[in-house]
């Protein structure tokens, strides 16, 4: 199974690694499984070439491109056609606009309060094998133990978990596309806005049902020895430009075994920006814009361009 949070919600557990506990974890030494995961991962290419779309409205143009939330410094991903894309565009669309340090800052306490909950230690909401395997993980990672995460709520700890490897690996959330584009295009002046706020995405898993939350916690204890390895086939994918390989690593077996998740972190989603995206394209004041959401949003048969498509606006790939 792949991981729930990579496909779903990987921006926002970037965008949390600013907590110090993750950054704390993140500076230890990387554990046996992220070297494996290193050893037998597909080649990155440091010159990527990454899938770019242009969509026609009645008014208004949008390049689509599909982003990845955490990466490696040394990939040069901005080609030719993205700065062209980019410099002919008025405004950047995002997942959310609240990219930068200072949002997560201010964000920090609503975190804590959905995220913490002292009286009902998280030994109490999981199993015990669970817990075992929550212990053995954050030994991995260079933390204490599975004592470090009782007062957490099963959501943060599973957010925590999603992103702390791949950072141990040479990921940063700081090289991600979202905040790279949002801080080249805020210095060139232009306005960035988000399809979604942080608070919303904040709420989309801290409301789950516990059940749910604690489903999602086991499979990603599961599935943590491969998470680095299937960070790195997906970025591998995602250099190349290879959509459909992304479709059916993040997003078919999801739709499969956890169909409920998959309308939740996905469909939904999906349709919401392509609504979104279909107004951008039809109101005359929009101009040229440049929309960036996760990759897997634009791979499979639920994909955004799948959707723009039924609503009858067509995506030229831009080569």
């Amino acid at each position: 199974m792949k991981s729930f949070a990579r496909v779903g919600m990987l921006g926002l557990a970037a965008s949390m690694s600013c907590l110090g506990f993750a950054q704390t974890a993140a500076k230890a030494p990387a554990g046996g499984a992220g070297e494996q995961a290193t050893v037998t991962a597909p080649a990155i290419l440091t010159e990527a070439t990454p899938a770019l779309w242009k969509l026609k409205g009645v008014h208004g143009t949008v390049y689509l491109f599909g982003s990845v939330h955490v990466m490696k410094k040394d990939v040069h991903w901005e080609t030719a056609k993205v700065k062209d894309a980019l410099g002919s565009s008025g405004t950047l669309y995002l997942e959310i606009a609240e990219v930068d340090d200072a949002s997560m800052a201010a964000a920090q306490p609503a975190i804590l309060q959905l995220g913490v909950d002292a009286e009902h230690p998280l030994s109490t909401k999981i199993s015990k094998e669970d817990v075992d395997l929550l212990d053995a993980a954050l030994k991995t990672l260079g933390m204490p133990g599975e004592q470090t995460f009782e007062p957490m709520q099963p959501w943060l700890v599973y957010l925590t978990l999603s992103v702390l490897p791949a950072m141990q690996a040479g990921y940063d959330p700081n090289s991600g596309i979202d905040k790279l584009l949002a801080a080249e295009e805020t210095a060139a002046g232009k306005p960035v806005k988000g399809f979604e706020t942080l608070m919303a995405q904040i709420h989309m898993v801290a409301d789950m049902p516990q059940a749910m939350q604690v489903k999602i916690l086991h499979q990603t204890l599961v599935d943590l020895p491969k998470s680095v390895s299937e960070v790195n086939s997906m970025v591998a994918d995602w250099t190349r430009g290879d959509v459909e390989a992304i479709g059916k690593m993040d997003n078919d077996e999801m739709k499969e075994k956890y169909p409920d998740l998959y309308q939740l972190l996905l469909v939904k989603r999906n349709e919401a920006f392509a609504d979104a995206l279909t107004k951008i394209l039809n109101d005359p004041a929009t101009g040229t814009v440049f929309a960036a959401v996760g990759a897997a949003h634009l791979a499979g048969s639920d994909s955004v361009l799948k959707m723009l498509g039924a609503r009858g606006i067509a995506a030229e790939r831009v080569e």
